[in-house]
């Protein structure tokens, strides 16, 4: 065994010890009590509602399975925005770009775009994308079309070949997060 290193009964009657002495004890995530899947179901386009001294705006694309597969296209918790997973789907539910990846790129970062405007947000606001390719050898003509969108701005980015997205003819999917600047945002 390391030395310093605890196994799970190590840490058990260290814990039992804390309480034994009265100090405060963080219980084990198996103890908390978890709320029901679904006990609260409230609409995709719902407006902002308070959680405490935050506000939570939930902003849909209008896409058949966000509520099925129960997400949001952006969040935005106070300053921060997140955009979910976005592929090239076009408004009638098919790919856009097939076989192209900078169509799609383009696509993707023009709903991305949509996205944060509805949450007051913009590309500038724009600290971080993730970028997923299914063919990590498309990597610059992804990249250029991404630049051409953040060539001003330049958020931190992660480009990851991964082994399929959901449909095969989607070749690239961009996640955002945005975060805005103190005092220059309203709901």
């Amino acid at each position: 065994r390391c030395h310093g290193a605890l196994d799970g009964s190590d840490a058990v009657n260290i814990l039992r010890q804390r309480q034994r002495e009265g100090l405060d004890v963080v219980r084990p995530l198996a103890e908390i009590p978890l709320p029901r899947a679904g006990l609260i179901r409230l609409p995709a386009d719902s407006p902002p509602r308070s959680l405490g001294p935050m506000t939570r705006q939930l902003i849909s694309s209008g896409a058949p399975w966000e509520p099925i597969v129960g997400y949001s296209r952006a969040v935005r918790v106070d300053r921060h925005v997140h955009v979910a997973g976005t592929a090239a789907i076009g408004a009638d539910g098919a790919v856009v770009g097939r076989g192209d990846p900078r169509a799609q790129t383009i696509h993707i970062l023009q709903i991305i775009q949509r996205a944060l405007a509805e949450a007051g947000a913009s590309l500038e606001h724009v600290v971080r994308t993730r970028v997923y390719v299914t063919d990590i050898g498309q990597w610059e003509a992804i990249g250029r079309a991404h630049g051409e969108f953040f060539e001003m701005y330049r958020p931190v980015t992660t480009m990851v070949q991964v082994a399929a997205l959901i449909d095969p003819a989607m070749l690239i999917e961009i996640e955002a997060d945005a975060l805005l600047e103190v005092g220059s945002w309203r709901w």
